[in-house]
């Protein structure tokens, strides 16, 4: 094949990109297989999908991660081999990532200037200066270039990630999950924004999203991806949310969130933080939790953009790291979150990143499922100690969980590192909801998961609310608080700011909050 080298940029004005038959190996694995889709110039294009469905694959093979095994991309109708994302920003293709790789250390300035490939070893910081207030008179953002990166919140990185790649001349963007660190209204703000380049033919935007509320608000027209394969798409808002989760997982039924049965008992508190202080292992983040109360059968949902205090929180309430003041008191007694007490009082904890944070992950599945109980004599975690592993009674009890829970595995003795994220979560919610359970702490549950594990998770915590166990979620998917939760609590620069019933709740008050409007 002749090799057609990219069209140069234009000075001007948005590009389109097309994929043709992409289709990318890993040795016997397809991960991607003949996938077509088409961007126009000016467009908004979701691409939807669950986890492990191609869509990263698919945007690295356009920005030049990866190397196609066959297929190609054609930039403004024309063929272009892009050689790497150095090429792919010669050609006018950026791309914002879910995390932020801005140097917190320097101005968003100089974070500007390092980005160019051109920048000068010396440089005339006067000249800069002038070329880059030059440049910002055309953005519809708004940035003090003179802050530390350090001190801008989200959104204010956010958007000055999407700055730096405007900066750099991209015509088209790719953005791989970009409200995932924003309030509703900077998300509101920043794709809104970005709409109206679209709209004024400067930009092209391929967006990454699970959020079908976002998709359905800003994109034109989206696609859905399923085990490296097209499946299907068309045109937003003449397909309907649940055709479009149907097509993401297919022939599986697509569960909806189990009715909340019951009311809180008002008269039980389970959980009580009372004039809690604590500081992080760097001692440079605090909290001062005042006064927070879970009772009986609710979920109280903690929403707050990431670091404002929760990880904190949780660690004090998991006996991570001790408080310096004030206490936690689970059903009338004082907690510090040892096993004998979260034993004792039924308290089940399930944290970020459970594979890290809760697993061993060299050890097997069946002996991750027997952390709970197997130091006691037969199955019952109240039962007497033993001081004599059961394996043969580990090996049932592991089997009947992996069953009842739908955890996929090759066999209940292969390494839980195995496993894929939500088969992971799986195991873990079937060892810590198995046994009746008085208070659940759950962080982030659903970060990283697929849509139908999603799903099946947050059934799984409601159940447990149902039958009576008070739930504490931490989550920073206001989504998700917005969905489980029967109260809400907003947490900023680790304190509890704001409060409401949640079938009261705005979003856009809970997000001025969250953003430290108090």
């Amino acid at each position: 094949m002749v090799t057609i080298p990219p069209p140069a940029p234009r000075s001007e004005g948005a590009i389109g990109v097309e994929t043709v038959g992409m289709t990318k190996r890993f040795g016997g694995f397809t991960a991607l297989d003949d996938v077509s889709i088409l961007v126009p110039p000016g467009g908004f294009h979701a691409l939807l999908g669950e986890n492990g469905a191609g869509k990263s694959t698919l945007v690295k093979c356009v920005m030049g991660f990866y190397a196609p095994t066959s297929g190609s991309v054609l930039i403004d109708g024309r063929e272009a081999e892009i050689d790497g994302p150095k090429g792919a920003q010669g050609a006018g293709l950026g791309m914002v990532y879910q995390h932020f790789t801005l140097v917190p250390s320097l101005t968003g300035a100089e974070n500007l200037v390092i980005a160019r490939a051109d920048a000068p070893a010396i440089l005339d910081w006067k000249s800069e200066r002038a070329k880059l207030a030059a440049f910002m008179e055309r953005m519809p953002f708004r940035l003090d270039l003179d802050r530390p990166v350090a001190e801008l919140a989200a959104g204010e990185k956010q958007k000055l990630e999407i700055v730096k790649q405007l900066a750099l001349k991209a015509r088209f963007l790719i953005l791989d999950e970009p409200t995932s660190v924003l309030t509703p209204d900077e998300a509101e703000e920043v794709l809104g924004l970005l709409r109206g380049l679209c709209d004024a033919g400067a930009l092209s935007v391929l967006m990454i999203s699970h959020k079908f509320r976002e998709v359905e608000a800003f994109a034109r027209s989206f696609s859905v991806l399923r085990r490296g394969r097209l499946v299907g798409g068309g045109t937003v808002g003449a397909v309907s949310r649940d055709d479009m989760a149907a097509m993401m997982v297919g022939e599986r039924s697509v569960r909806t969130l189990a009715a909340r049965i019951g009311e809180p008992e008002a008269a039980h508190d389970v959980l009580r933080v009372e004039g809690v202080t604590a500081t992080d292992v760097s001692g440079l983040r605090r909290i001062d939790i005042a006064d927070l109360r879970v009772r009986r059968r609710e979920i109280v949902g903690i929403a707050g953009v990431s670091g404002n205090g929760q990880k904190e929180l949780a660690d004090v309430l998991g006996g991570q790291i001790r408080a310096t003041g004030g206490r936690v008191v689970v059903q009338g007694e004082p907690y510090r979150g040892s096993r004998a007490e979260s034993r004792r009082h039924r308290v089940r904890f399930i944290p970020e990143e459970p594979l890290r944070n809760a697993c061993a992950p060299r050890m097997s599945v069946s002996e991750n499922l027997a952390f709970r109980a197997f130091d006691r004599r037969g199955e019952d975690i109240q039962a007497r100690p033993t001081f004599w592993l059961d394996r043969r009674g580990m090996g049932r009890r592991a089997k009947d969980l992996i069953a009842r829970f739908k955890v996929k595995t090759a066999s209940s003795e292969a390494p839980i590192a195995t496993l894929s994220g939500g088969n992971v979560q799986r195991a873990v919610l079937a060892r810590e909801l198995t046994d009746p359970v008085d208070l659940l702490i759950v962080v982030n549950p659903c970060f990283g998961l697929d849509f139908s594990a999603i799903a099946e998770i947050r059934n799984r915590i409601v159940a447990a609310r149902n039958a009576g166990a008070a739930v504490l979620l931490i989550s920073e998917d206001l989504d998700e608080i917005l969905e489980l939760s029967d109260r809400i609590v907003v947490m900023s620069e680790g304190r509890l700011v704001y409060e409401t019933p949640a079938v009261t709740a705005d979003s856009g008050t809970i997000g001025r909050h969250m953003a430290g409007h108090h």
